[in-house]
């Protein structure tokens, strides 16, 4: 027996339909609303840094990307609370949270790697020249390896 896949639905159709689906893409849009307001009430230097994560029981938790503006929304919470509070979808705000999780690195910058210079990978290899086991001779004639080519007009 053949697998024959559903036919496609339209997104929308999906969004009227599928509770699951609807109840996240709502769940989305509130706290996209929800971070518009916060934006509005921030300095424009803190708003990248500073983004909602839950609204509920008069809690709203805010995660920011570092310590230092942690710190400085800590200062200003008494005043970022009470002007939240003048919107109706906070108007039983009680207590602001701050969460610090710093942005996410992005895999490319993390696996680049540095070569060694030509005099370093020269000066390895003959260190590998005089080393009996064979394990380690060819660990340091892998690094050797990795030396950065020399510059033109350069020796």
């Amino acid at each position: 027996m053949a697998f024959r896949p559903l036919p496609a639905r339209a997104p929308a159709v999906l969004l009227r339909e599928a509770r699951p689906l609807k109840a996240i893409f709502n769940h989305a849009q509130r706290l996209a609303h929800l971070q518009r307001l916060l934006e509005s009430q921030l300095q424009p230097a803190a708003r990248p840094h500073c983004h909602v994560a839950s609204w509920r029981e008069g809690t709203l938790l805010l995660v920011v990307t570092d310590g230092h503006w942690a710190t400085r929304l800590r200062y200003q919470q008494k005043r970022l609370q009470r002007q939240l509070v003048a919107f109706k979808e906070f108007s039983n705000l009680t207590r602001l949270q701050l969460k610090v999780q710093p942005a996410t690195i992005h895999r490319a910058a993390v696996g680049q790697s540095r070569g060694i210079s030509s005099n370093a990978a020269e000066t390895i290899s003959e260190t590998a020249e005089g080393i009996s086991d064979p394990k380690l001779r060819a660990a340091l004639e892998r690094l050797a390896a990795h030396a950065l080519p020399k510059a033109p007009g350069k020796s």
